[in-house]
Protein backbone atom coordinates (compact mmCIF):
# COMPACT_ATOMS: atom_id res chain seq x y z
CA UNK A 1 0.00 0.00 0.00
CA UNK A 2 1.34 3.37 -0.14
CA UNK A 3 -0.23 5.42 3.01
CA UNK A 4 1.83 8.45 3.52
CA UNK A 5 4.16 10.43 0.89
CA UNK A 6 6.23 13.54 0.21
CA UNK A 7 5.94 16.36 -1.89
CA UNK A 8 8.12 19.59 -2.01
CA UNK A 9 7.53 21.68 -5.09
CA UNK A 10 6.87 25.02 -5.97
CA UNK A 11 3.98 25.51 -8.70
CA UNK A 12 6.50 26.90 -11.24
CA UNK A 13 8.47 23.30 -10.67
CA UNK A 14 5.18 21.10 -11.17
CA UNK A 15 4.81 23.65 -14.22
CA UNK A 16 8.12 22.36 -15.86
CA UNK A 17 8.09 18.96 -14.75
CA UNK A 18 4.75 17.98 -15.87
CA UNK A 19 4.57 20.44 -18.75
CA UNK A 20 1.54 22.05 -17.25
CA UNK A 21 -0.67 24.85 -18.44
CA UNK A 22 -1.69 26.28 -14.43
CA UNK A 23 -0.44 25.02 -11.25
CA UNK A 24 -1.33 25.91 -7.66
CA UNK A 25 1.21 26.71 -5.01
CA UNK A 26 0.52 23.75 -2.14
CA UNK A 27 3.63 24.62 0.28
CA UNK A 28 5.95 21.55 1.05
CA UNK A 29 4.40 18.76 2.73
CA UNK A 30 6.76 15.93 4.22
CA UNK A 31 3.90 13.66 5.70
CA UNK A 32 0.93 13.66 3.49
CA UNK A 33 -2.27 11.56 4.68
CA UNK A 34 -5.39 10.16 3.33
CA UNK A 35 -8.27 12.12 3.69
CA UNK A 36 -5.75 15.51 3.05
CA UNK A 37 -6.92 17.80 0.38
CA UNK A 38 -3.47 16.54 -2.25
CA UNK A 39 -3.00 18.12 -5.88
CA UNK A 40 -3.45 15.72 -8.84
CA UNK A 41 -2.81 15.99 -12.58
CA UNK A 42 -5.62 15.31 -15.16
CA UNK A 43 -6.09 16.43 -19.01
CA UNK A 44 -8.60 18.87 -19.61
CA UNK A 45 -9.69 18.27 -23.65
CA UNK A 46 -10.54 22.18 -23.91
CA UNK A 47 -6.63 23.28 -22.00
CA UNK A 48 -4.52 20.76 -22.14
CA UNK A 49 -2.43 19.23 -18.08
CA UNK A 50 -4.05 21.28 -15.48
CA UNK A 51 -3.12 21.03 -11.20
CA UNK A 52 -6.45 20.40 -9.33
CA UNK A 53 -6.92 19.98 -5.68
CA UNK A 54 -8.83 16.91 -4.19
CA UNK A 55 -9.40 14.49 -1.76
CA UNK A 56 -7.50 11.49 -1.21
CA UNK A 57 -9.24 8.56 -0.52
CA UNK A 58 -11.73 7.61 -3.60
CA UNK A 59 -15.36 7.74 -3.35
CA UNK A 60 -17.23 6.32 -5.59
CA UNK A 61 -20.15 8.42 -7.80
CA UNK A 62 -22.42 5.34 -6.05
CA UNK A 63 -21.47 5.45 -2.37
CA UNK A 64 -24.10 6.45 -0.07
CA UNK A 65 -21.51 8.57 1.71
CA UNK A 66 -18.16 9.67 1.56
CA UNK A 67 -17.10 7.99 4.75
CA UNK A 68 -15.80 5.07 2.10
CA UNK A 69 -12.96 6.99 0.64
CA UNK A 70 -11.22 6.10 3.76
CA UNK A 71 -10.92 2.72 3.18
CA UNK A 72 -9.73 3.64 -0.43
CA UNK A 73 -6.82 5.59 -0.71
CA UNK A 74 -5.18 2.28 -2.62
CA UNK A 75 -6.09 0.69 -5.79
CA UNK A 76 -4.49 -2.48 -6.80
CA UNK A 77 -3.44 -3.09 -10.41
CA UNK A 78 -4.45 -6.35 -10.50
CA UNK A 79 -7.99 -5.51 -9.79
CA UNK A 80 -8.14 -1.99 -11.08
CA UNK A 81 -10.55 -2.92 -13.87
CA UNK A 82 -12.72 -5.26 -12.53
CA UNK A 83 -13.77 -4.17 -8.46
CA UNK A 84 -16.79 -1.58 -9.07
CA UNK A 85 -15.28 0.88 -6.97
CA UNK A 86 -12.41 1.45 -9.14
CA UNK A 87 -13.24 0.44 -12.95
CA UNK A 88 -15.10 3.02 -14.29
CA UNK A 89 -12.58 5.64 -12.82
CA UNK A 90 -9.36 3.07 -14.59
CA UNK A 91 -11.15 3.62 -17.75
CA UNK A 92 -12.38 7.08 -17.80
CA UNK A 93 -11.13 9.20 -15.37
CA UNK A 94 -7.26 8.93 -14.67
CA UNK A 95 -4.50 11.51 -13.15
CA UNK A 96 -1.02 11.82 -11.85
CA UNK A 97 -0.15 12.07 -8.12
CA UNK A 98 3.22 14.27 -7.96
CA UNK A 99 5.45 13.13 -5.31
CA UNK A 100 8.70 13.99 -3.88
CA UNK A 101 8.79 10.58 -1.93
CA UNK A 102 7.41 8.00 -0.18
CA UNK A 103 7.34 6.21 2.95
CA UNK A 104 7.07 2.55 3.61
CA UNK A 105 6.95 0.53 7.28
CA UNK A 106 9.48 -2.87 6.52
CA UNK A 107 8.37 -5.16 9.68
CA UNK A 108 11.40 -6.67 10.98
CA UNK A 109 11.57 -8.47 14.75
CA UNK A 110 7.52 -6.91 15.17
CA UNK A 111 8.71 -3.88 15.31
CA UNK A 112 7.69 -1.79 12.01
CA UNK A 113 11.04 0.33 10.63
CA UNK A 114 9.72 3.74 8.40
CA UNK A 115 11.84 4.01 4.97
CA UNK A 116 11.52 6.98 2.72
CA UNK A 117 11.49 6.65 -1.00
CA UNK A 118 12.71 8.74 -3.48
CA UNK A 119 14.04 9.53 -6.96
CA UNK A 120 17.47 8.56 -7.70
CA UNK A 121 17.69 11.73 -10.05
CA UNK A 122 17.63 15.13 -8.28
CA UNK A 123 15.27 17.62 -8.96
CA UNK A 124 12.64 15.31 -10.01
CA UNK A 125 9.75 14.03 -8.68
CA UNK A 126 7.55 10.55 -8.73
CA UNK A 127 4.33 10.31 -11.01
CA UNK A 128 1.76 8.23 -9.21
CA UNK A 129 -0.66 6.56 -11.52
CA UNK A 130 -4.14 7.88 -9.90
CA UNK A 131 -8.16 7.53 -10.15
CA UNK A 132 -10.62 10.14 -9.62
CA UNK A 133 -14.11 10.42 -8.93
CA UNK A 134 -16.90 12.69 -8.35
CA UNK A 135 -19.43 11.82 -6.03
CA UNK A 136 -22.34 14.09 -5.27
CA UNK A 137 -23.90 14.96 -1.71
CA UNK A 138 -27.35 15.17 -0.69
CA UNK A 139 -27.08 19.02 -0.47
CA UNK A 140 -25.88 18.83 -4.19
CA UNK A 141 -22.13 19.56 -3.33
CA UNK A 142 -19.53 17.80 -5.36
CA UNK A 143 -16.36 16.36 -4.11
CA UNK A 144 -13.59 14.78 -6.19
CA UNK A 145 -11.35 12.22 -4.98
CA UNK A 146 -8.62 10.01 -5.87
CA UNK A 147 -6.42 7.27 -4.88
CA UNK A 148 -3.44 5.76 -5.76
CA UNK A 149 -2.68 2.22 -7.88
CA UNK A 150 -0.31 -0.36 -6.01
CA UNK A 151 1.93 -3.13 -7.50
CA UNK A 152 4.11 -5.70 -6.93
CA UNK A 153 7.46 -5.00 -5.62
CA UNK A 154 10.43 -4.08 -7.62
CA UNK A 155 14.09 -4.91 -6.51
CA UNK A 156 14.46 -2.02 -4.36
CA UNK A 157 11.23 -2.44 -2.47
CA UNK A 158 11.01 -6.07 -1.95
CA UNK A 159 12.88 -6.29 1.13
CA UNK A 160 10.73 -3.32 2.69
CA UNK A 161 7.43 -3.95 1.75
CA UNK A 162 4.84 -5.88 -0.64
CA UNK A 163 3.72 -3.21 -2.45
CA UNK A 164 4.10 0.30 -4.15
CA UNK A 165 3.18 2.94 -6.31
CA UNK A 166 2.85 2.52 -9.80
CA UNK A 167 5.28 5.26 -11.12
CA UNK A 168 4.68 6.47 -14.65
CA UNK A 169 7.67 7.80 -16.72
CA UNK A 170 7.06 11.14 -18.99
CA UNK A 171 6.22 9.03 -22.10
CA UNK A 172 3.46 7.32 -20.86
CA UNK A 173 1.96 10.22 -19.41
CA UNK A 174 -0.12 11.35 -22.60
CA UNK A 175 -1.86 7.56 -22.67
CA UNK A 176 -2.29 8.09 -18.90
CA UNK A 177 -4.09 10.85 -18.75
CA UNK A 178 -6.12 10.61 -22.37
CA UNK A 179 -9.68 10.00 -21.34
CA UNK A 180 -10.16 8.21 -25.11
CA UNK A 181 -7.66 5.63 -24.34
CA UNK A 182 -9.07 2.32 -22.57
CA UNK A 183 -7.48 1.36 -18.98
CA UNK A 184 -3.94 0.95 -20.41
CA UNK A 185 -3.09 -2.01 -17.87
CA UNK A 186 0.22 -2.37 -19.50
CA UNK A 187 1.42 0.81 -17.67
CA UNK A 188 0.55 -0.98 -14.14
CA UNK A 189 3.71 -2.69 -13.40
CA UNK A 190 6.62 -2.14 -11.19
CA UNK A 191 9.17 0.61 -12.31
CA UNK A 192 12.76 0.33 -13.20
CA UNK A 193 14.80 0.03 -9.24
CA UNK A 194 17.28 2.11 -10.78
CA UNK A 195 14.63 5.30 -10.48
CA UNK A 196 14.74 5.00 -7.04
CA UNK A 197 16.66 4.78 -3.93
CA UNK A 198 15.22 4.18 -0.19
CA UNK A 199 16.53 4.91 3.42
CA UNK A 200 15.55 4.46 6.78
CA UNK A 201 14.05 7.13 8.71
CA UNK A 202 12.60 8.21 12.39
CA UNK A 203 8.89 7.29 12.86
CA UNK A 204 6.89 10.26 11.27
CA UNK A 205 5.83 12.48 14.32
CA UNK A 206 5.62 15.86 11.95
CA UNK A 207 4.83 17.13 8.75
CA UNK A 208 8.19 18.96 8.56
CA UNK A 209 11.78 18.50 6.93
CA UNK A 210 12.74 16.05 9.35
CA UNK A 211 10.43 13.71 8.59
CA UNK A 212 12.77 12.49 5.43
CA UNK A 213 15.81 13.19 6.97
CA UNK A 214 18.13 9.87 7.07
CA UNK A 215 18.42 7.72 10.26
CA UNK A 216 22.01 7.08 11.49
CA UNK A 217 22.41 3.41 11.65
CA UNK A 218 23.31 3.61 15.56
CA UNK A 219 20.25 4.90 16.14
Amino acid sequence: MCGRYALNATATELIEHFKLLSSLDFGPRFNIAPTSQIPVIRHKPDTGRVAQLVRWGLIPSWAKDPSIGAKLNNARAETVAEKPSFRTSFARHRCIIPASGFYEWQTVAGKKQPFYIHPTAPDTFFAFAGLLAAWKAPDGQTIVSTCIITTAPNAVMEPIHDRMPVILQPEQFDVWLDQQTPGPQEMLKPCNPDLMNAYPVRPLKSDGPECIEAMDCGQ
